[in-house]
């Protein structure tokens, strides 16, 4: 993989800091697909670099921006809770559309083939960003993220891979929610629920402090739930973004 730093310009003038990943080798004549990686709650952490260059490895030209690059950490999260618990995404929806369209614009990249993945927090965020139809985003990955209570908000959403854990008391009833949510509407999706995994279990993240704090969502990497999770989201975004159909 090719790992690289970039600043997504944004409307205002400033600019987002992002990492990016591309494939080994030249772009196919098609281009590549794409796949927006919105980062977790505790920022652009190793685990977050690692999913970026797993999608590479996978084919996939593939962007992970900070949503904390507009000031301190703790402001830009608390900002950034605030607007996932309200259900308005705000800033971080507007970053996450100016990095769609940083990607879609890309040397090698094919802009009508995206998709978009998200984990805890950024899983909220990415669900309700692809709800709004962005044009080539053709399918979402929410994994532990929130689900809004009221299914009307994700009607014009694409398809839809999630997956949550089972002893994560904390998000688990949202997995349920988005199974709910996505079978009333008729779109196609494929959401699973791991009975012996916890919050964060796709990852391997170090993150002693929420081990402790965060006691109920039961945090940590469980390799084989993680390797299924990993197996079933590849194949989703290589049959609804992948495919040139």
């Amino acid at each position: 993989m090719r790992r690289q730093h970039a600043r997504i310009p944004l409307p205002d003038g400033s600019s987002l800091a992002a990492t990016v990943a591309l494939p080994e080798g030249p772009a196919p004549a098609a281009g590549w697909p794409g796949a927006v990686v919105v980062h977790e709650a505790y920022g652009v952490e190793p685990d977050m670099l690692d999913v970026v260059d797993l999608f590479a490895a996978h084919g996939y030209a593939a962007v992970l921006p900070d949503l904390y690059s507009h000031g301190s950490r703790i402001g830009c999260l608390t900002r950034a809770m605030h607007q996932l618990a309200t259900g308005r995404p705000g800033r971080p929806a507007a970053d996450i559309d100016a990095t769609r369209q940083w990607l879609a614009g890309h040397d090698g990249v094919d802009g009508d083939r995206l998709g978009v993945i998200g984990f805890c927090m950024g899983g909220g965020f990415a669900l309700a960003y692809a709800a709004s139809a962005p044009p080539g985003v053709r399918a979402v990955s929410v994994n532990y993220g929130v689900v809004p209570r009221d299914q009307e908000q994700l009607r014009s959403v694409c398809p839809v891979v999630g997956s949550y854990g089972g002893r994560d008391l904390g998000f688990r009833a949202q997995g349920a929610r988005l199974q709910e949510h996505m079978r009333a509407l008729g779109i196609e999706h494929d959401v699973e629920i791991y009975p012996s995994a916890g919050h964060s279990f796709m990852t391997d993240g170090h993150h002693p402090v929420a081990k402790l704090a965060a006691f109920p969502l039961r945090h940590g990497l469980v390799r084989a739930a993680a390797d299924d999770a990993w197996q079933r989201t590849f194949a989703f975004f290589d049959t609804y973004v992948a495919d040139h159909r």
